[in-house]
């Protein structure tokens, strides 16, 4: 993937011989699909089937077995599993589950912050803004929280979880 310029992000084999990789465009590449930017920075189908093809012709020279081969985008609500992916997607809304609980909770949901040298997570419960720090090692998934303004990721980086609160304000802070 890395020739075409894509980022394996993550490959699975799962029951009656399914290979599943998921592919995602590097931002400020250019792509045979398009460029990214103004919200082409989105993986294609124009992307999985190069990558598709590439990826058949590859196994098939290096003798590895699957029945099905399936590409795809790591979707709305990506999965981090590198501290690559958590510096690209600082600022931004995430849930992080921990491998073991902290004040009696695993799962939770915020604004990313930091960098390899430790990862914050702010979290507005409505009572007031926490901060709470973690290693990679310490989650067992972290993930993008998805949003659905039908716009892309345009304008999606938080300026602070006060920002992030005030869509809840003006729609009478009922739950969607």
């Amino acid at each position: 993937m890395t020739g075409l310029g894509y980022e394996l992000v993550d490959v699975e084999r799962e029951p009656r011989g399914l290979l599943r990789v998921t592919i995602d465009r590097l931002p400020g590449r250019s792509y045979p699909s398009g460029p990214t930017g103004d919200g082409a920075e989105f993986v294609t189908m124009d992307d999985c089937e190069l990558v598709t093809r590439q990826l058949q012709y590859s196994l098939e020279v290096d003798g590895v077995a699957y029945e099905r081969l399936e590409v795809s985008s790591p979707g709305l609500d990506r999965p981090l599993k590198t501290a690559a992916h958590l510096l690209r997607f600082v600022g931004q809304q995430v849930s992080v589950t921990l491998k073991q609980p902290f004040q009696g909770r695993k799962a939770f949901k915020g604004v990313l912050g930091g960098d390899e040298s430790g990862w914050t997570l702010v979290l507005d419960d409505g009572k007031g803004e926490q901060v709470l720090g973690f290693a990679l090692a310490e989650v067992r998934e972290a993930r993008l929280v998805p949003v659905l303004d039908f716009k892309g990721r345009k304008g999606r980086k938080v300026e602070g979880p006060a920002d992030a609160a005030a869509p809840a304000a003006q729609d009478g802070g009922q739950d969607r």
